[in-house]
């Protein structure tokens, strides 16, 4: 039977269960699906053979876009036909050796031990266990708990949803498995101290060494933040954050984690994103870029120091992942790093950060538009409903980011992110392959979506005319 737009409306609607989507909002005589048939470049096309910029790169996962699949598919072939599958449980396979010394080379200093995960959930929930199991070999057993921030997202397994600090997406599972403290994240827009940066700084890190004493330092086992925070909307840390961070955990005994899903494999522009700030963690998760969605994986990168009493004499890792370091992820992530350094997509993301930064500068011009923050090609603009900031209200965010903004912008022909996961803001992370021309219609285009979302707010917008 040929699968036309309307069948596959049909057979998903009555068949398919979506991720984080109000499932009953699609079907027939409901709001259309996306379903996405072929990309090309940093375009997707849906079964009714529209076009639309994917300015979110699926999800912050399609650094490289949609034009390598023959490259690619020439290597999953010849592994394939080599050896499909093999596990990394006391055994191993060329792939993945090859892989993790390539990460190894390209992370920050003493990050020399690679393991492997499936995706990001799996990779914070490993990092978690081996954390854990460090502090064990170290007679630390107490160190059970760990800080993260609010409104943070760190995955959805039980595990990682722990460390989430979105309280909605927690709370209909129960009590969290491992004990967490959630501080402030870095919203330097909604903070009073928020335009003295340093001052902000020193607050923030005061906090995060006031809750390590009240909980008891010799309790907590990990630190883990984003370099840049996703949840929120693209909350970049102040000056001297990353290296506060570090020194508060070295001198307590707590181990920091950098939680590099979305921001590592190029986003900001560097390999790892906390390669910004001058810092090594101890413990780095991966997924999502690392080979660009060809392929499902993740890893966990860890310090020499962490993962020494993993090699101690009758001690072992008690953590697997059945398809973790599959063969044929390993080998599409190979090919991933070969593509970014032969194409120079990393030079691509640096050379244009300051021309997509200036862009989105320009629809501070529009009243509906409180701040423009991020970095690298991963940007969000705050919505407000004036001048002077005033946040959306539950049922303002219910009518502007669920029931308009989705519709509008696919209608523009652009995918982009409307959450408020934390306020309310419009989030783009385009593929790191597109050029001035790409950059410049998305925001033309975030700047018409918004203009007919103030008009739609009562938000009185000055139009495109001023800020093209």
């Amino acid at each position: 039977m040929e699968l036309t737009h309307d069948s596959l409306q049909r057979a998903a609607s009555e068949h398919l269960l979506l991720h984080f989507s109000r499932n009953g909002a699609y079907g027939p005589d409901r709001t259309p699906l996306l379903v996405l048939d072929r990309g090309e470049g940093p375009y997707v096309f849906d079964t009714a053979g529209r076009r639309y910029i994917d300015g979110l790169s699926s999800l912050f996962c399609s650094q490289i876009g949609y034009s390598y699949g023959a490259e690619v598919g020439r290597v999953a072939a010849r592994q394939l036909e080599r050896l499909a599958f093999n596990t990394n449980w006391s055994t191993a396979h060329p792939p993945a050796i090859e892989l993790a010394e390539r990460l190894a080379a390209l992370a920050p200093e003493g990050l020399e031990k690679v393991f492997f995960t499936s995706g990001g959930s799996e990779s914070v929930e490993a990092a978690w266990k081996i954390a854990r199991q460090y502090h064990l070999a170290n007679g630390d057993g107490q160190r059970h708990k760990a800080i993260a921030r609010r409104t943070a997202y760190h995955g959805v397994t039980l595990g990682a949803l722990s460390f989430t600090g979105v309280e909605s997406m927690k709370e209909p599972f129960g009590p969290p498995p491992i004990p967490v403290r959630h501080v402030s994240n870095t919203n330097a827009y909604r903070a009073a101290d928020g335009r003295d940066e340093q001052a902000f700084c020193e607050r923030l890190l005061d906090e995060i060494e006031h809750t390590i004493l009240a909980e008891g330092p010799d309790t907590i086992a990990l630190v883990i933040a984003e370099p840049v925070q996703n949840a929120g909307g693209c909350l970049t840390p102040p000056a001297g954050y990353w290296k506060g961070l570090r020194e508060i955990c070295d001198r307590f005994g707590i181990l920091l984690a950098a939680d590099e899903v979305i921001t590592g494999f190029g986003r900001l522009g560097e390999w790892f994103g906390i390669s910004r700030y001058g810092v090594s963690p101890d413990l780095i998760t991966l997924a999502k870029g690392l080979t660009s969605a060809y392929a499902p994986m993740g890893a966990v990168l860890v310090s020499e120091r962490v993962a020494a009493p993993m090699y101690e004499d009758k001690r072992a890792l008690l953590h697997g992942v059945t398809f973790g370091g599959h063969p044929l992820s390993a080998a599409i992530a190979l090919e991933n790093i070969k593509i970014i350094e032969r194409d120079g997509i990393l030079e691509n993301v640096r050379s244009l950060e300051g021309h997509l930064q200036r862009r989105l500068e320009d629809l501070r011009a529009l009243p509906i538009v409180g701040d423009v923050r991020g970095a690298g090609f991963f940007w969000a603009v705050e919505l407000v409903q004036d001048q002077s900031g005033t946040a959306f209200d539950a049922d303002q965010r219910e009518r502007l980011l669920r029931g308009f903004m989705p519709g509008r912008l696919l209608e523009a022909g652009l995918i982009a992110r409307a959450d408020d996961r934390g306020d309310s803001v419009l989030q783009i992370a385009p593929p790191l392959i597109c050029d001035v021309g790409v950059l410049d219609r998305i925001v033309e285009m975030m700047g018409e979506v918004l203009t007919d979302a103030g008009r739609l707010m009562g938000v009185q917008s000055t139009g495109l005319a001023e800020v093209a």
